[in-house]
């Protein structure tokens, strides 16, 4: 069984990232949607929070698991015996940065490959710091988000 680990903070979790999601699916036998505990910023859903609207909107998606991890993404990796780790890329500036990342997991866990999936056009320009700031601001987020997450969104920041 060919597993792969579909790591982020998923803060919130996106349309985009669903699309990632589907498509790795689609590649792997099951994909381990790892909810980062560790991130060094500051999110505006907990931990808890997070790990229970990615279950909620990846429930219907046969070989997805949610689980949150602390700690370095590769022993993350290795406890749930993948074989790849799965990024989104949506622009030539998120390369670099990824590439960086993927270089240094090669380094710590040499039979871990990287796989990197070109976002759909559509959802190029989205990012969860982008949903939150719109969101925060009561811009409308309908269709770029779950509906489970424009209604934590709104109720978050007191629109609901």
């Amino acid at each position: 069984m060919k597993v792969a680990v579909y790591p982020g903070t998923f803060d919130p979790i996106t349309n985009g990232h669903l699309d990632i999601i589907r498509r790795a699916v689609s590649i792997f036998d099951r994909v381990v949607v790892g909810v980062a505990a560790d991130n060094y910023k500051e999110t505006l859903f907990s931990l808890e929070e997070r790990v229970d609207l990615v279950r909620t909107v990846t429930r219907d998606i046969a070989g997805v698991t949610v689980k949150s991890f602390s700690g370095l993404l590769v022993d993350f990796a290795r406890r749930e015996e993948a074989v790849a780790i799965v990024r989104g890329l949506r622009a030539v500036s998120d390369f670099e940065y990824e590439f960086q990342m993927s270089i240094m997991n090669k380094k710590l866990a040499s039979d871990l490959e990287t796989v990197f999936l070109m976002t759909t056009t559509e959802y190029s320009f989205l990012s969860s710091s982008v949903i939150r700031q719109v969101a925060s601001l009561g811009g409308c987020i309908h269709g770029l988000v779950p509906p489970e997450v424009e209604r934590a969104l709104l109720q978050r920041h007191d629109f609901f």
